[in-house]
């Protein structure tokens, strides 16, 4: 199997304010503002001065937008300086999770099963570099 067969969506280097909790629910309580690493249309990489562990649930806020996931931790690595990188999966796909303007085209795939487009994405297949667009006179100026 390759790495492309094992990556259910591409992954985007990009800094997003974000705040990772625990109600007292779903264990020891903890608020932590932090920045994601990496993202994509699955979840993130992030890292957290919290001790979470793997198969913990956790809640993921979008500080900018105020939108929150639910999500599973599946990674953690410790880290030099005390912190640990924490790869956490949103408990749905939540492409529209990260507000990307222009997701790669993994991200806006109807997915097996599905009769209609995740939230926040459309039906409408992408243009391929090979494509032509016919620009009528009036139209694109």
């Amino acid at each position: 199997m390759t790495w492309k067969e094992k990556r259910r969506s591409q992954r985007l280097a990009l800094s997003v304010p974000v705040v990772a909790y625990r109600s007292q629910e779903l264990g020891l309580a903890f608020s932590e503002g932090t920045r994601t690493l990496v993202v994509n249309a699955h979840g993130a990489l992030i890292s957290l001065m919290a001790k979470v562990a793997v198969d913990q649930t956790l809640l993921l806020k979008n500080a900018l937008t105020g939108e929150e996931q639910e999500c599973r931790v599946v990674f953690t690595q410790k880290k030099a300086m005390g912190s640990t990188d924490v790869g956490i999966e949103f408990r749905d796909p939540a492409p529209g999770f990260w507000r990307i303007a222009f997701p790669p085209i993994d991200w806006t795939l109807v997915g097996p099963g599905e009769s209609e487009p995740r939230r926040g994405q459309s039906k409408e297949p992408a243009l391929k570099e090979t494509d032509s667009v016919k620009v009528t006179e009036g139209e694109g100026d």
